[in-house]
C-alpha cells in the first residue's frame, strides 16, 4: 500500500453535512465531498491486512484495498477500473448502502474502519468529472434477445451484465421511468434522481431497451414475451408490504403504507402526477399523502422508517414520531455480534437528527378515528421483551401501559412480505417458496418453467440494493450460460473464476 503506517497516523473522517435548518427546506442530497487532502489520508487508512475481510463483507465482492490504494496514489481510472469490475453502480451503493464491508474491516477491531462507502461514492463521482465512464457496446451480438421484468437495482445489474455479454436486452418497467425503489423508495435527499438518469442513459447508449409503463401481465402479454424472447429475468422485486389489522385499521382515511407516503413525494419532486393513473387502477393509493401540520407517527424502525421521518419534517409535519416492536439495540458489539458479522446495534441516521422521537418495545393496539374516519389517535401499549442468547425472544404487554396518542397520519414502514402474485405470477404458473417469494434455485437462479429466471428481492425476499445488484450480476451469468452454454461475465464464484483461467 502507498502509506503503510496511514491507519496510525489518520483517523476515520466522514463528510461535511448542510445544517439542519437548511437542508430541511429541500429534498437535495446534503452531504458534501471530502478536501482532496482529506480524501487521500482517508484512504490512506487501509492497512494492507493480510486477510481482506471487506472482500467478504461486501456481497459484491468489491476489491476494496486496491482500490484503495489507486485513491491514495490519486489513480482514478485505476481506482474506477478496480471498482466498476465487480460494481454495475458505485453511484447507489456509494450513497445509499449500509456498508457491511466497513463492519468486517480488519481495522475494526479496535478502531473506527475505513469510510469505504464514502471512498467508493468519491471514485465514481470523479470518473464522471473525468469522462472516465464510457458506454461499453457489444463488439459482437449473438442474436439472443432477453426479457427483464423490473427495472430496480437486480434487474438493472441483470440487464446490463447481459447486454455486456452481447444479448439484445429489453427491460419491462411498470412505472413511468425505471429504477424501482432506487426511483419511488429512496427519498432524494439520500439519491437524486438525475444520479439514475445518468445511469440509464448509459446504459442505453450501450444498446439496453427501456418499456415503460409496460404492466407485465396487465398491459403486457406474458405469453408475447415468452414467444419472443429466449431467455426471461423476473427482476420484480418485493412489492406487497406488511400491513397492521388492528382495530380501526379497516376504513381509517389516515393510515398508509411508506412506499405510498415516500413514493408520492418522489413523483413531486420530480414532476410527474403523484396520483398517477396506474397506482389508482392497483389501488395502490387514492389520494394526496401529506404530513404538513399533522402528528406523524412512523410504525417500524428501519431503513424505510427513517425515510418516512425525513420526508415528514421535510413536508412540515407538527410531530414526528418512530415507533419499534423490538427493544432499542446495544450502542456497540457485544459477545453476540462478534467481528465481523454485521452487528445490529442502535442506528441514529441522518433523518433521526432533523427531529423524531423514537420509542422501542411499543405495540400498537387500535387506530382510533372520528366518525368520518379521519384518524386522531393511537392506542399504543409499552412491551417487555425476554431476551434470549442476546436476542429477543418474545414478549408480554407491560400491565397499565396502555393509553393514546395524539395522530392524524400513521405511516406503516414494517417491511415487505413477498413479490406481488396477481397478474404475471399467477399467469405463469411460477412455484412459489414458503413465503410466497418465486423459487429459484439458489446457484442457478432457475425457476421451475424453462427459460425463465429470477433475481433480486423476487426470489431472496427483502434486502439491501446492494445485494440485489449481486443477485442480478450472478443470475446474468447463468441466463448467460444458459443461452451460450458458457459465460466469460464475473462472477464471486472463486472456483469458477480459477476454471476461467484454463
Amino acid at each position: 500500500m502507498g502509506k503503510k503506517t496511514g491507519f496510525l497516523e489518520f483517523d476515520r473522517k466522514t463528510p461535511d453535512k448542510r445544517a439542519i435548518a437548511e437542508r430541511l427546506q429541500n429534498y437535495n442530497e446534503f452531504v458534501a465531498y471530502f478536501e482532496p487532502s482529506d480524501l487521500n489520508a482517508q484512504a490512506a487508512r487501509c492497512m494492507d491486512c493480510g486477510v481482506p475481510f471487506c472482500h467478504s463483507g461486501c456481497p459484491l465482492g468489491n476489491v476494496i484495498p486496491e482500490f484503495n490504494d489507486a485513491v491514495y496514489k490519486k489513480e482514478w481510472k485505476e481506482a474506477y477500473e478496480i471498482l466498476i469490475s465487480t460494481n454495475n453502480f458505485p453511484e447507489f451503493t456509494g450513497r445509499i448502502c449500509p456498508a457491511p464491508c466497513e463492519s468486517a474491516c480488519v481495522l475494526g477491531i479496535n478502531q473506527n474502519p475505513i469510510t469505504i462507502e464514502e471512498i467508493e461514492r468519491h471514485i465514481i463521482e470523479k470518473a464522471y468529472d473525468l469522462g472516465l465512464v464510457k458506454p461499453q457496446v457489444p463488439h459482437v451480438r449473438t442474436g439472443k434477445k432477453v426479457a427483464v421484468i423490473g427495472s430496480g437495482p437486480a434487474g438493472l445489474a441483470a440487464a446490463a451484465q447481459l447486454n455486456y455479454a452481447g444479448h439484445t436486452v429489453v427491460v419491462f418497467e411498470r412505472d413511468d421511468k425505471p429504477g424501482g425503489l432506487l426511483r419511488y423508495g429512496i427519498p432524494d435527499f439520500k439519491l437524486e434522481k438525475n444520479v439514475i438518469d445518468r445511469r440509464v442513459d448509459v446504459m442505453q447508449q450501450e444498446g439496453v431497451q427501456f418499456k415503460l409503463n409496460a404492466n407485465v401481465g396487465v398491459n403486457v402479454s406474458i405469453n408475447d414475451i415468452l414467444r419472443d424472447f429466449q431467455a426471461v429475468v423476473l427482476a420484480g422485486g418485493a412489492t406487497v408490504p406488511r400491513d397492521l389489522p388492528v382495530k380501526g385499521r379497516e376504513g381509517s382515511k389516515d393510515v398508509h403504507f411508506a412506499m405510498q407516503f415516500l413514493k408520492q413525494q418522489n413523483k413531486r419532486n420530480n414532476a410527474l402526477d403523484p396520483l398517477a393513473k396506474a397506482d389508482i387502477e392497483s389501488n395502490i393509493v387514492k389520494d394526496n399523502i401529506w404530513a404538513k401540520g399533522r402528528n406523524v407517527v412512523v410504525i417500524g424502525g428501519g431503513d424505510t422508517g427513517s425515510d418516512c421521518v425525513g420526508t415528514s419534517n421535510r413536508q412540515g409535519a407538527r410531530s414526528v414520531t418512530q415507533f419499534e416492536l423490538m427493544p432499542v439495540p446495544p450502542g456497540q458489539r457485544n459477545e453476540y455480534m462478534p467481528w465481523p458479522t454485521y452487528p445490529m446495534i442502535l442506528k441514529t441516521t441522518s433523518s433521526h437528527e432533523e427531529g423524531a422521537e423514537r420509542h422501542w418495545a411499543v405495540s400498537t393496539k387500535e387506530f382510533v378515528n372520528d366518525e368520518n374516519g379521519n384518524l386522531k389517535a393511537l392506542k399504543i401499549v409499552d412491551l417487555e421483551w425476554k431476551i434470549v442468547e442476546g436476542r429477543p425472544a418474545n414478549f408480554v404487554e407491560v400491565p397499565g401501559s396502555e393509553r393514546e396518542i395524539p395522530c392524524e397520519l400513521a405511516l406503516l414502514a414494517m417491511g415487505f412480505l413477498h413479490p406481488q402474485h396477481k397478474g404475471m405470477l399467477d399467469q405463469l404458473g411460477i412455484d412459489l417458496d414458503e413465503r410466497g417469494n418465486v423459487r429459484a434455485t439458489e446457484k442457478e437462479f432457475k425457476t421451475n418453467i424453462p427459460k425463465i429466471f429470477s433475481c433480486g428481492d423476487m426470489r431472496r425476499g427483502q434486502s439491501l440494493v446492494v445485494w440485489a445488484i449481486s443477485e442480478g450480476r450472478e443470475c446474468a451469468r447463468k441466463v448467460d450460460e444458459f443461452l451460450m452454454g458458457h459465460s466469460f461475465l464475473e462472477t464471486k464464484d472463486v472456483n469458477l473464476l480459477v476454471a476461467n483461467e484454463y
